[in-house]
């Protein structure tokens, strides 16, 4: 097998500065048009541009981190033991999610969408009996749900993958991140995985759009299934990790390049592109969007492995909180918009109260379940003395949040 690496320290960072963009991304998408939970009367199409900075990238970035995650606690604890403590680790989120956490989002939702006069009891009542008459038109709310928490169900399904591929491929699994790690040099480190994105991308992204129902998903599986198994690859490689961080300012540069080039399209109005123009402009523009996402993931990474390649308490301590951050942060952005609608503040102080009281709020249930035997669990955090595999494997730092 190959050599692992004794320390990715700066994986636990970009994976934990991931997290704390997606909560800036989810208090911008109650202010955009885009359609979401619940929406500010001052919604609009300002911030949009901004919004467009970190979506094609950050769950993309999320996948492959948690693929090297994967694969690293696959080495230090066998394919069984592997999938007994993931599963647990993310089933019970994810359904404590779907029963407790999520309902709140889907109650709020339905009273400021179709006007719903029930209390939430009654909710419950038909959120937990599979009502599917909340509807717009032929949007149908489809209870229960996952909401927010269907990274965490892709990322369960795809642990069950990587487990069983690795069973059914034993070393030659190593084999082949030896090989995907030497090819991955040079122009190749931003052509190729671009070209396997794009061709995702245009071949899917039409018949199968986005549902994160998990059934159905085509195109995001392609995507996020591969960046998932690439990182359990790379993990294998600890070479490569060097070569994104001599790379980290010209992917910044093509990164920051495909975002204006995609702020200008998306702006384009549509009487200014003739109908035989329109479908080579869109499939121009999903490479353009591809070679952003994945220069984006190649400039954050280097710049990490760069600068953000060490420990720390504040490490620690965030490596653990993050999982149970991310699980609240949503549900608390919903109820807290929803809540301070009536004092009628100016959209930017309104942002700014709901990013402190997320922030405040979702680190004083971390504070809470980190210290009970119940809610741990409960909120992804196993116990201290469990190894994590993304910074140092086979030896003892915080536990793995994802």
């Amino acid at each position: 097998m190959t050599s692992s690496p004794n320390r990715l320290w700066f994986l636990d960072w970009v994976r934990i500065l991931a997290f704390f963009v997606l909560i800036l991304y989810h208090v911008g998408m109650y202010y955009v048009t885009w359609d979401w939970h619940v929406k500010s009367p001052f919604a609009s199409h300002a911030i949009e541009p901004l919004m467009l900075l970190s979506s094609p990238w950050r769950l993309g970035l999320l996948f492959l981190v948690s693929g090297v995650a994967s694969s690293l606690m696959l080495v230090k604890t066998g394919a069984g033991r592997f999938l007994r403590q993931r599963s647990a680790r993310l089933l019970l989120p994810l359904i404590f999610g779907m029963l407790v956490v999520v309902p709140p989002q889907a109650y709020f939702e339905v009273v400021e969408k179709v006007a719903y006069q029930g209390g939430y009891g009654d909710f419950m009542q038909l959120y937990l009996g599979r009502y599917h008459g909340f509807c717009r038109g032929s949007d149908c709310l489809i209870m229960p749900t996952w909401n927010h928490l269907w990274f965490v169900a892709y990322l369960w399904v795809y642990t069950l993958l990587l487990g069983g591929l690795v069973m059914a491929l034993g070393e030659r699994f190593d084999r082949l991140a030896v090989r995907v790690g030497a090819l991955l040099a040079g122009w190749k480190i931003i052509v190729l995985p671009v070209a396997v994105l794009a061709i995702a991308r245009m071949a899917l992204l039409s018949r199968f759009p986005t549902t994160h129902a998990l059934v159905d998903d085509w195109f995001n599986h392609a995507s996020y299934l591969f960046l998932f198994l690439l990182g359990a690859m790379l993990a294998r490689t600890p070479q490569f990790w060097p070569r994104l961080q001599a790379l980290r300012w010209h992917g910044l540069g093509m990164a920051a390049a495909g975002w204006a080039a995609l702020t200008i399209y998306y702006a384009l109005p549509d009487e200014l592109v003739s109908a035989q123009a329109q479908i080579p402009l869109m499939h121009a523009q999903r490479i353009v969007y591809c070679l952003f996402a994945w220069s984006a993931i190649v400039a954050v990474l280097g710049f990490a492995h760069r600068h953000l390649n060490c420990d720390s308490a504040n490490r620690r301590y965030l490596a653990q909180a993050v999982f149970p951050v991310y699980i609240v942060h949503q549900t608390l952005i919903v109820v807290i918009a929803h809540a301070i609608q009536p004092a009628k503040l100016a959209p930017p102080l309104e942002a700014l109260v709901l990013i402190v009281l997320t922030l405040c709020l979702s680190f004083t249930v971390v504070d809470i379940v980190r210290r009970s035997r119940v809610l741990g669990p409960l909120f992804g955090i196993a116990s201290s003395n469990r190894a994590d595999p993304v910074t140092e494997a086979g030896k003892q730092p915080a536990p793995a949040t994802m």
